[in-house]
Order: structure tokens, then C-alpha cells, then sequence
């Protein structure tokens, strides 16, 4: 007999874990993965809100086909619906998404002359835009002189145009700049 042993005790298998030793080793695992869902659903502080963005790329292929060539953008797209700070977050538009592209880019030298001097927009002066978002306020310039066409809305807001947009284009000639408030529907 071991003397280790007390009075009653059996030797184990050799090989088997006692039932202690088991429940903690699959238990550490377990308890790991509930605390990080805890952690994650917990109501908090919310996440920030939209990030400005300054990629060109998504802005070329939506409307420069009637602007022309963005060299410079600082922009948010966000979905109007999603709460910020909200635990879902949605990164590919879902069923009835409403996706608002909003922002300030500059156009090729000369690009918002051509633009506004067509005559089939009638641009006219037009008054100081709905106010930007926060995060963009920086990146519009202070007393510039926008010009905007609901024709030429219609023109790049066309029927058939991906996710059905909607909104308004402003132009500053003297700084070449188009200020743009679209609101994306798909459905």
C-alpha cells in the first residue's frame, strides 16, 4: 500500500484524468469564450462614428463618369440606419440600406468651370449648402462660392445609376471643388 494514499482510496488508471483536472481544463476554454462575448455585447461606450476617408477610388467609379477625375476627396459613407456604437455593424449594404456618401473633393484644374459653364445645367449660385457633418467641416473651405443645378442632379442621380442614388452636387469654380451630399438607396 502507498503511503501517500489514505485509508479507502483506489489507485486510478493509469492515463485517466480525475474529474477535477477535466472540468477545469475544459472549463478555462468555455469561460474564455463566454467573457469575450460578454465583453463584446456589454453595453458601453459606443464605437466612433464614421471615419473620414480620403481613398479615391470609390468616389471614381460612383460618379466620376459626370465630374471628371477626383485628385483629392475627404469623405464619409455610412449607413444612415445603423446606430453609431451599435454592436452590429454592417459592412456590405443589406436589404433596404441606406448608404450617405458625403463629402468635399477636388476636381482636374479647370473641371468645375466645364462643368457649370455647360448650359444645359443652368447652374446658378446657390445658397450655403445643409451643413456638413462634423468630422468634415475642416476640409470645406470657408466663404466659397457654390454653384448648383437641380438638372445637373437629374443628370448624374440618373435612373438606372448603382443603388438608385439621390442628392446634390455644389461646385467652386475658383477652387475647383465639387461638394457632394448623396444618399444610396438599395433595395
Amino acid at each position: 500500500m502507498d503511503a501517500r494514499r489514505g485509508p479507502g482510496e483506489q489507485r486510478g488508471r493509469p492515463g485517466r484524468t480525475n474529474r477535477r483536472r477535466f472540468l477545469l481544463i475544459a472549463g478555462i476554454p468555455l469561460l474564455t469564450v463566454g467573457a469575450g462575448t460578454a465583453y463584446a455585447v456589454w453595453p458601453g461606450p459606443g464605437r466612433p462614428g464614421p471615419q473620414v476617408r480620403t481613398d479615391l477610388e470609390p468616389l471614381n467609379a460612383r460618379f466620376g463618369p459626370y465630374v471628371g477625375t477626383l485628385g483629392e476627396a475627404h469623405w464619409l459613407g455610412y449607413d444612415i440606419d445603423e446606430q453609431p456604437g451599435s454592436a452590429e455593424s454592417r459592412t456590405v449594404p443589406g436589404p433596404d440600406s441606406r448608404i450617405r456618401l458625403v463629402g468635399v473633393a477636388r476636381l482636374a484644374a479647370g473641371a468645375a468651370a466645364a462643368i457649370t459653364g455647360k448650359a444645359e445645367y443652368a447652374f446658378a449660385p446657390a445658397a450655403v449648402p445643409s451643413a456638413l457633418p462634423a468630422e468634415l467641416a475642416p476640409y470645406a473651405p470657408a466663404g466659397a462660392a457654390w454653384q448648383h443645378s437641380r438638372q445637373f442632379d437629374a443628370y448624374a442621380n440618373h435612373e438606372g445609376a448603382e443603388g438608385r442614388p439621390s442628392g446634390e452636387y455644389h461646385f467652386d469654380t475658383a477652387r475647383d471643388l465639387v461638394r457632394f451630399d448623396l444618399l444610396y438607396l438599395y433595395t
